[in-house]
């Protein structure tokens, strides 16, 4: 009996779901379990990458399905991406999936439980939709370059993605809110868990600026650091940020010294450094994706992070960047809706603020008394990861995933699957 994972990216590739999906399948695996990772052979950015079709890492059998490389700068490419996915993952699954076996399909690309519902059914397999976000709610938000399909496309795909979720035996969501979005549509109860997402505390521990090498490398010595670290996407709020960069500089000329650093990439960043030209701010500096190796450093090279959302998302979205910031010891800053998954996170454990989105003078003043008084900063910091060590952490996560598994196992057998 195996757990077959299914989703476009896997170790050693950096994006979000990629990182969640390495971190469940290696620790299952060294819990005794036999786990198989059904993936593309791209990384998240480079999707001219040709990864190894087959191999075993740290025990977790990895089948890397040919798809095609077009990227994400392209709507028709990346549907085609998609496709070409959907196509291949279902039939390396239909070859791998067997009698008893659980199938755990995540959501990149949107709706693999579409797909992955039928081929359990008929492989005698039990499926277990694991959400990080919903789609195509979020489409129907978000848009598509623009653009909108008609609306019985999005009924049409509502209506198929929702009898997916109907007929698994469970489904894992990250939050409240998309729980209760679940349930709306039917989803019985006994059939939806929420579990968080998380943050490995052995990989990113608190680093303190005066031995962080990054710092010294980016020329952050002696600067009280603002960060944003992650994709910065149409799903996040750019605005309130400059609003709230001009505002500090306007504040502290010749005062304090504070600096905003961007890490990652995303659709708006682009249009992001433009208006930061535009407008003739100088404090930003921007970074790329860090090695996965490298985040204990490049979170903690911050005091301080934003972690944004639009709020029509709440429900749909949680971003996952929240618990490494927890994890790396620093307070967070959240700008979106104050009753929200994350700003509840940390109003409820203290760890950091909630700004309204388009309050760009509220982020600038929490900002500014962080800045003016860092032992409160470092106070936040702390308490951020003792909560993490509690709530967020891997290990903490693996177990709850441990539990689900036993629970539903259908011979009622509490341990490994193997």
């Amino acid at each position: 009996m195996s757990i077959v994972f299914l989703n476009r990216y896997f170790h050693p590739d950096h994006s979000a779901t990629s990182q969640l999906l390495s971190d469940l399948a290696f620790g299952l695996s060294e819990c005794g379990y036999d786990v198989r990772v059904i993936t593309s052979r791209q990384l998240y950015d480079a999707p001219a990458e040709r990864l190894p079709a087959h191999e075993i890492i740290a025990g977790v059998d990895v089948r890397r399905v040919q798809t095609s490389r077009f990227g994400r700068n392209n709507l028709v490419g990346r549907a085609v991406d998609y496709l070409t996915f959907y196509l291949a993952g279902a039939w390396k699954l239909w070859r791998l999936a067997r009698r008893g076996d659980f199938v755990i399909a995540k959501t990149d690309p949107p709706l693999l439980s579409v797909i992955a519902a039928p081929i359990a059914r008929w492989r005698g397999a039990q499926l277990i939709n694991w959400l990080q976000d919903l789609f195509p709610e979020v489409a129907e938000v978000l848009g598509l370059n623009g653009r909108q399909p008609p609306g019985f496309v999005y009924d049409t795909l509502r209506n198929v993605r929702n009898q997916s979720l109907r007929s698994a035996i469970m489904n894992v969501v990250v939050g409240d809110g998309m729980a209760q979005k679940i349930a709306a549509i039917g989803v019985a109860p006994d059939r939806v868990c929420i579990i968080q997402n998380w943050a490995d505390g052995v990989l990113i521990e608190p680093i303190a600026p005066a031995d962080n090498p990054l710092r010294s490398e980016w020329g952050l010595d002696g600067k009280f650091v603002v960060g944003y670290s992650g994709n910065l996407g149409r799903a996040h709020d750019y605005r309130t940020l400059l609003d709230a960069i001009l505002l500090v500089e306007d504040a502290t000329r010749g005062l304090l010294q504070i600096s905003w650093l961007f890490i990652g990439g995303g659709a708006l960043r682009v249009d992001f450094a433009k208006e930061l030209r535009w407008r003739g701010l100088k404090s930003v500096t921007f970074k790329p994706y860090q090695a996965r190796d490298r985040l204990a450093q490049s979170l903690s090279a911050a005091d301080v992070h934003v972690v944004c959302l639009r709020p029509e998302l709440e429900g749909l979205i949680v971003p996952s960047k929240f618990y490494g910031i927890a994890a790396a010891g620093r307070p967070a800053i959240f700008v979106g809706d104050r009753s929200g998954e994350i700003a509840r996170e940390i109003e409820r454990n203290n760890i950091g603020y909630v700004v309204s989105q388009g309050d760009g003078a509220g982020l600038a003043t929490r900002v500014l008394a962080l800045a003016r008084d860092p032992d409160l900063c470092r106070q936040i910091g702390a308490k951020a990861r003792l909560v993490c060590e509690e709530e967020f952490e891997k290990q903490v996560a693996i177990g709850r995933w441990e539990q689900l598994l036993a629970r539903i196992h259908p011979h009622g057998h509490a341990g490994p699957l193997r």
